[in-house]
């Protein structure tokens, strides 16, 4: 997978996680984690970004571990929410996707730190 493509990738996630909140039930728990999970959502992508505009090997290293570690986050936000019964398997679509960003940045980081 080209830069390119995980730059759209985790755009697209980005947005979708910005539609899903939106539409989440206004109860304060989904509010203060929907704030959550906006954040690190978008910065994933943000931060993949600047890994690729790294100056060294040990600055895109640390700059994926971010994005992995703001993955993570990400994904245990989504879980906090509470969506209505119709929003169920787009949850599930968010934690699925979540959860493969964190798998290709885990394993970008081991091919890059032999």
């Amino acid at each position: 997978m080209s830069s390119y493509d995980l730059e759209e990738r985790t755009l697209r996630f980005a947005e979708r996680t910005n539609n899903y909140v939106r539409r989440l039930p206004r109860t304060i728990t989904n509010i203060e984690n929907g704030r959550q999970l906006v954040r690190s959502s978008g910065s994933v992508g943000a931060n993949y970004i600047e890994a690729n505009e790294s100056l060294s090997r040990k600055d895109f290293v640390m700059r994926i571990k971010i994005c992995k570690k703001e993955a993570k986050e990400s994904r245990y936000w989504v879980r906090l929410t509470d969506p209505m019964e119709e929003m169920k398997n787009e949850k599930e679509e968010l934690f699925d996707e979540v959860t493969e960003l964190m798998k290709i940045f885990g394993a970008i980081i081991e091919k890059s730190e032999k």
